[in-house]
């Protein structure tokens, strides 16, 4: 039990240290955001609980290819606020997006035999 305490307060320490950064400088949150700092944490702590490569292979290929459909979200949030959007319309359309665009990247890797 306290190891998983620990691991939420180390994940809860980094978002919470983006959201200060960012409210100082939204280029620093940014930068801090962007960096694969949830999935290093991620890969740490599967390694850690089942030193088993095959598993930790599976998991870093999964999450590249979880990567790509996520990134248009970037664009499409920033767009909408800069068009008049509220903030939570502009954030449901850009996870809906990520969430249709999740679904495709399944369905095409799977046409070519990949599977996640």
């Amino acid at each position: 039990m306290l190891y998983l305490a620990v691991k939420a307060l180390v994940s809860g320490i980094i978002v919470a240290a983006v959201s200060e950064i960012a409210r100082r400088s939204p280029a620093g949150g940014a930068l801090l955001a962007s960096l694969p700092l949830v999935s290093v944490l991620g890969m740490i702590w599967l390694w850690r609980d089942t030193h088993d490569p095959v598993r930790m292979a599976s998991h870093v290929g999964a999450t590249f290819w979880y990567v790509l459909p996520s990134l248009p979200m970037f664009l499409v949030i920033p767009l909408l606020l800069r068009a008049g959007v509220g903030f939570a319309p502009a954030l449901v359309a850009g996870c809906v997006l990520t969430m249709v665009l999740y679904l495709a990247m399944v369905v095409v890797l799977a046409r070519f035999g990949i599977t996640l």
